[in-house]
């Protein structure tokens, strides 16, 4: 590995141009960029990158065509494991997956498998690659609960089999944590929407505004002659602090804050019908993905200090390091070690927050060091905090659904082949691990099709 020449690094909108607009800071990788950084594939013999994926992407495979100028074979490589391909390319924590395998990254870069396959992702979009053939039908209803990630992956899995599938979503478009959660700075909206018309032309069919608990009950898919039903409803319900003061006006949680920003369009601007107005002095509670979505995304809405608090020390912060990287570049203060303790109002609107230094004990369950409290205090004046520290799932479903068992946190409880309580009921994605990344919901999605196919066909020959 001597010869390998350095990580190709994609560009990027400058940081102080990109923290005032909602256009998408990683530009990508041209033509010439990709095969370049293909080049420092070595195709192992046994590639742990692929055994890293959640989803099994054929990598050194799709590489080698790239290589090749094949590119529409190369989409069409990627296509047979990952349908969302130009947004896994953006969102993916590839640094803990495919690329923490990639075996350079032992003495040097690991291959920016992320860019790559985000180059022939949008390679595929632009010509219309993922145009569906004519499927086969098997007559076999099954409905799918939820347009996020685990439910799109469900669908066109059991769609690919032949199934009549239906999508049952919640909200007012499709999409789920795609469309509401994740800012256009990182993922651009028209993606989303571009992969889920590829799946209506496959035949999949989708219903919104369907609350599935409180629209329509589980028990009533299955009068309606569904089969076989996948719960991929997510985790929308967001944790609270706890705190004297939380329910302050000027308090958010950041589910709630991105979805008014996201998916209603509620920013600072004249056309907007719901705008999302925030003072100079913006604090984030939290240290994952979604707090740095939030922070950089209330930077763009004109916030002039906007930082971070976090319990913890920098090393433990669970966001990818590239997100970490672009908020700082952007302005966003890191005030680690530090604990909100107390909000404290003006005439019922937050002005100020109460932290608490914090020291670093023994590791916990989850193998970081223990924030523990040191009695030492502080306050910053604030016009709004915005909180992320956590979701679980909306208790909506398991409240309306007799049989199904959860978790004490709301989780719904499944076995080895996903299958819930409720035989034929499944389930996969972030309503059953609680918030994790796309792709590992994308995967459950894919395997749960699997044992459900398995599952419709025993049910068919007995």
């Amino acid at each position: 590995m001597k010869n390998i020449k350095p990580r190709l690094k994609v560009k990027e909108q400058d940081p102080q141009k990109r923290n005032m607009n909602f256009l998408e800071v990683a530009l990508g990788y041209s033509l010439e960029e990709a095969k370049e950084e293909a080049l420092r594939c070595i195709d192992c013999k046994n590639p742990r990158c692929v055994q890293a994926c959640p989803v099994r992407v054929k990598i050194p495979e799709f590489i080698k065509l790239l290589l090749e100028d094949a590119l529409d074979e190369a989409f069409d490589k990627i296509y047979e494991d990952n349908i969302l391909p130009s947004i896994c390319g953006r969102v993916c924590p590839q640094e803990s997956q495919c690329e923490g395998a990639c075996i350079l990254g032992i003495k040097s870069e690991p291959v920016n498998i992320g860019a790559l396959e985000r180059f022939v992702g949008d390679y595929g979009m632009e010509k219309n690659l993922a145009e569906a053939s004519k499927q086969i039908e098997n007559k076999i209803k099954v409905a799918v609960v939820g347009s996020g990630p685990a439910g799109l992956a469900n669908a066109a899995s059991l769609r690919k089999k032949g199934y009549d599938v239906t999508i049952y979503e919640a909200l007012h478009d499709y999409g789920g944590v795609l469309k509401y959660g994740i800012p256009d700075f990182r993922l651009p909206k028209d993606i989303v929407t571009h992969e889920i018309n590829n799946l209506e032309k496959m035949g999949v069919k989708f219903v919104k505004n369907a609350v599935i608990g409180k629209s329509i009950t589980i028990d009533q898919l299955f009068e309606e002659g569904y089969e076989s039903i996948f719960l991929g409803s997510g985790a929308g319900l967001p944790s609270g602090l706890g705190i004297p003061g939380e329910n302050l006006s000027g308090v958010y949680f950041a589910n709630e804050f991105l979805t008014r920003v996201n998916l209603m369009k509620a920013r600072a601007v004249p056309d907007s019908l719901t705008p999302m107005k925030l003072g100079d002095n913006v604090a984030v509670v939290g240290g994952g993905n979604v707090a740095m979505d939030a922070a950089r995304t209330a930077k763009r809405l004109g916030a002039k200090n906007v930082f971070i608090l976090y319990r913890r020390d920098r090393e433990s912060l669970p966001a990818r390091f590239d997100e970490i990287h672009h908020a700082e570049e952007e302005g966003i203060d890191f005030r680690l070690l530090e604990n909100p303790v107390e909000l404290f109002g003006e005439d019922r609107v937050v002005k100020t927050v109460k932290v608490e230094a914090m020291k670093l004990g023994e590791p916990d369950s989850s193998g970081r060091r223990r924030p523990l409290p040191t009695g030492k205090y502080k306050t910053y004046p604030i016009d709004n905090i915005i909180i992320s520290i956590g979701q679980k799932p909306n208790p909506i479903l398991k409240d309306n659904t007799m049989g199904l068992e959860t978790q004490p946190w709301g989780g719904i409880i499944t076995d080895e082949y996903h299958m819930t309580s409720i035989p034929g009921v499944f389930a996969g994605g972030d309503v059953v691990t609680g918030a994790a990344t796309v792709i590992l919901a994308m995967g459950a999605g894919k395997d749960a099709a699997h044992h459900m196919d398995e599952y419709l066909q025993n049910k068919h020959n007995v």
